[in-house]
């Protein structure tokens, strides 16, 4: 059996994760954005190996749930669930970064950097093709904030910074999936896809045994790759993203 996190566990597509790989005999560790969030798991607390907080936004507060992450012993993997839309108007957090590249993005990164695994499962989703002008204003200080392509970007970006971790780190298995479009608090009423296949392939890819899990760099939709947009597995391009992101979270530490 495997021991993972779960990054916003507390509805929606990471509760359904996390609720299916109690019931496999997984060990689970929720998180919520705050304990009074964290709250709402109720019940569902008492089956996991433990429930830690902290604002996906704050790049101090991912690295003190890294730590309580750590605390509680050595994890197999970590979906990162987790994930806001742009909203409008244009936000940015208390350390100075814009939100959703913060949460969507950053956060990620800064979480696997710190929390040693052998799977990293990053969410994506279908908005995150074309978008060629990302790095180049990765903050959107400098054009009109438009929430949707903001959205867009972040997933775009954290497609490339997992296929460059697949890279980097050959010892990890690290996958996008993209979750389809489905009706959660973020994806809204309306959604098309069914909210019971959204986590399935999350599940897969961080527990499996199957030779086509055993994989790296790929992009999964509903138990079956794709092919992603080409910037996210150019190796110029991952680098330069790299770079930026480092400096971006270095920022926040002073």
């Amino acid at each position: 059996m495997s021991r993972i996190l779960i990054t916003g566990s507390t509805q929606g597509v990471g509760l359904n994760a996390a609720r299916q790989l109690l019931d496999e005999g997984h060990e689970v560790i929720l998180h919520a954005r705050n304990t009074a969030r964290a709250e709402s798991f109720g019940a569902l607390a008492d089956r996991a190996a433990g429930v830690v907080t902290g604002d996906l936004s704050l790049m101090q507060e991912v690295a003190a749930l890294a730590d309580q992450v750590n605390a509680l012993g050595p994890i197999d993997a970590i979906i990162h669930n987790a994930g806001i839309l742009g909203g409008s108007p244009r936000k940015e957090t208390a350390e100075g970064r814009l939100q959703v590249l913060a949460v969507n993005t950053l956060a990620p990164y800064l979480l696997s950097q710190r929390v040693a695994a052998s799977r990293l499962i990053f969410t994506g989703s279908s908005m995150h093709y074309g978008h060629d002008g990302a790095l180049n204003d990765i903050e959107w200080t400098t054009r009109r904030w438009a929430s949707s392509q903001a959205y867009g970007e972040s997933k775009m970006l954290v497609g490339a910074l997992s296929n460059a971790l697949a890279q980097r780190w050959p010892e990890v298995l690290c996958n996008t999936v993209d979750p389809g479009w489905v009706p959660t608090r973020m994806g809204g009423a309306s959604a098309s896809d069914p909210l019971d296949l959204a986590h399935r392939t999350q599940v897969w890819l961080a527990t499996s045994d199957d030779v086509e899990a055993q994989v790296s760099g790929g992009y999964w939709h509903h138990m079956k790759t794709r092919s992603p947009d080409p910037k996210t597995t150019a190796p110029g391009f991952q680098d330069a993203l790299m770079a930026r992101l480092d400096a971006l979270i270095g920022d926040c530490f002073g």
